[in-house]
């Protein structure tokens, strides 16, 4: 009996390959170069199901073009911007995420982007390694202490509220802003604001964690920063189009914000080459999930709703 055929758009971990090879005909990419979409479309001409990535955008022209036999798209991520599932749905097309799997990991990386912006790691980092650094003095490189500061937290999800676990212990005092205020229990005394615009007054550190919506992209604008306390730090784990990159970049330099800590852009891997040259941007690639529990433990959840549809069965993280 033949398996099923299932088209794997980027290179993934290696244990989930090896469960990809075990249990399907798996059309894998060893050299994880995108695929157009005329390239996805003549790729999964014979496919049951397709594992993709953020890179690949799931419209309605592709879906068009793809075969009748193919029942599911399960994406390597939590977030599904890049899926229509409203098209999906209509052409009977099972689509997945995958939730939770890597908010420990996110929030590690955005605890990382809140210290190394508040102490000034990259300066640091290049004193050192330009060989500029000449000793110990008392005013070098001064940051900030983290313990008392109000941290606003856009977003009071999975990686919201682990954030928050994670910075009471260093002592800090949480704010939130969310579609719904959390139940008392999961609050843990954190600050409810009803609007984003009153818990951006109170944000010494402000931490985006909220999903990218046709609502939510550019919120972080010129007008809403003139709003945060002076010399306030933002940080942002969760998807770039979400800040207004210019105005984040002038109140950078005009030293109206004190720092910024970023792992995601807007186009990237084309960023806006003008945070390059900003000492007090803290920028990383996009890591949030990158360890390897994380990586094989998204795998699995997008290879668990593979199977499940292939096999009749509900998806676990149906996205519709």
């Amino acid at each position: 009996m033949s398996k099923p055929t299932v088209l794997v758009t980027r290179r993934m971990p290696a244990a989930v390959e090896e469960r990809l090879r075990r249990d399907y005909d798996a059309r894998l990419n060893p050299d994880d170069r995108i695929y157009s979409e005329a390239e996805l479309a003549e790729k999964a001409a014979d496919a049951d199901a397709m594992l993709i990535c953020t890179s690949e955008k799931i419209t309605p022209a592709l879906l068009e073009r793809l075969p009748a036999r193919l029942k599911v798209i399960a994406t390597f991520s939590v977030g599904y911007e890049h899926i229509d599932v409203a098209a999906c749905k209509a052409r009977g097309i099972m689509a997945t995420n995958t939730p939770g799997a890597m908010t420990e990991a996110t929030a590690d990386i955005a605890l990382l982007l809140i210290l190394g912006a508040a102490r000034r790691a990259y300066e640091a980092q290049q004193l050192v390694r330009q060989g500029q650094w000449k000793g110990w003095h008392a005013t070098m490189l001064l940051g900030i202490d983290l313990g008392g500061k109000r941290l606003g937290i856009y977003g009071m999800g999975r990686i919201g509220q682990a954030v928050a676990r994670r910075a009471r212990g260093f002592g800090m005092v949480i704010h939130y802003h969310n579609r719904k205020r959390l139940p008392a229990d999961q609050e843990e005394g954190a600050v409810y604001h009803p609007s984003l615009e009153s818990l951006l007054r109170v944000s010494d550190v402000l931490s985006i964690n909220a999903p990218s919506t046709p609502e939510t992209r550019g919120i972080l604008d010129a007008e809403r920063i003139a709003l945060m306390p002076e010399g306030a730090v933002v940080v942002n784990t969760a998807r770039g189009d979400m800040i207004d990159d210019a105005a984040l970049i002038a109140a950078l330099k005009s030293g109206r914000l004190r720092a910024a800590g970023l792992d995601v852009f807007a186009g990237e891997p084309a960023l806006n080459p003008a945070y390059l040259n900003l000492p007090n941007a803290y920028l990383l690639p996009h890591i949030g999930s990158a360890t390897i529990e994380t990586r094989d433990r998204m795998g699995f959840m997008a290879l668990d709703n593979i199977d499940a549809v292939l096999q009749g069965r509900p998806a676990p993280h149906a996205l519709w």
